[in-house]
């Protein structure tokens, strides 16, 4: 839900997003701000911890991986973010995932749950030190909970309001118009990418090289891309070209379309596939 939710907060779709795992294959900063601070940069520095609570698997604890990045870097704030809250049929559970996930503790303060937005905040002992992270399942030092769904974009306002209040004047780095620090081209691939990702089965579409062949203003200042899928298999191909190109078509058109949205520009997107020499 990662790149759902940074798509949601930058208010256009700028990360690809498929139901396959390694959808976004690299770190891809974005920036994103309101009408009345459109003249001034607005920076802040924190640790968003993303737990997908319908995962009855992995919702209990925080991965270690994820524990030692914390630790690491206690002195950066950090928040904990519920996603897809909308499919939990049981919202007790998320009072129950909130203890668990805080050791009981938010900002410093023993926590009182809601079941949506963020959560409340009483008095209580301050985080304790950290003890062996192999015995910890949650982290006592975030500052804020929120409880949303990415994909419907429930509550995505709360933690984006947020986030711009907490936010300070600073140097710009990114020009203000810019949303990401990725190039065209690499938002290009991302998107084609995802949908490939959709479209072909299992292991598949892992094996597809994307190499653009033209990238290039048109008469009428519509952005022209030749992009050629290569394929290591005759039979990977014929699954991404599909019966009469079907598989193929979907997939130009749609990304084509995904393309339109992220440039605010006309774009004509056209792909060849081939098998690897």
């Amino acid at each position: 839900g990662k790149s759902t939710l940074s798509n949601q907060l930058l208010g256009r779709k700028v990360f690809p997003v498929s139901k396959k795992v390694h959808t976004t294959a690299m770190q891809s900063p974005g920036s994103f701000g309101q009408y009345r601070f459109r003249y001034i940069s607005l920076s802040f520095l924190a640790v968003l911890v993303l737990v997908d609570v319908s995962d009855h698997w992995t919702r209990n604890c925080l991965s270690q991986e994820v524990l030692k990045c914390l630790s690491e870097f206690p002195h950066v704030p950090s928040v904990l973010v519920l996603n897809k809250v909308d499919l939990l049929k049981k919202k007790y559970i998320l009072l129950e995932l909130v203890t668990e996930l805080t050791e009981g503790i938010v900002n410093g303060k023993n926590s009182s749950a809601k079941t949506c937005g963020i959560v409340t905040e009483a008095q209580g002992p301050k985080p304790h030190e950290c003890r062996d992270l192999k015995n910890r399942k949650g982290w006592p030092r975030f500052q804020e909970i929120f409880m949303l769904a990415a994909l419907t974009g429930e509550e995505v306002d709360t933690l984006k309001r947020y986030l711009l209040m907490q936010a300070k004047p600073g140097p710009w780095e990114f020009h203000s118009g810019v949303l990401t620090s990725q190039s065209p081209q690499e938002i290009c691939d991302n998107i084609i990418r995802e949908k490939i990702l959709e479209y072909l089965p299992l292991e598949v579409p892992y094996g597809v090289t994307q190499v653009t062949e033209l990238w290039e203003e048109g008469p009428s200042g519509e952005l022209l891309i030749v992009q050629n899928l290569v394929v290591p298999r005759k039979s990977h191909m014929m699954m991404l070209i599909g019966k009469r190109g079907t598989v193929i078509s979907k997939i130009a058109q749609e990304a084509g379309q995904d393309l339109m949205n992220a440039f605010l520009c006309d774009v004509r997107l056209k792909l060849k596939v081939e098998v690897k020499s």
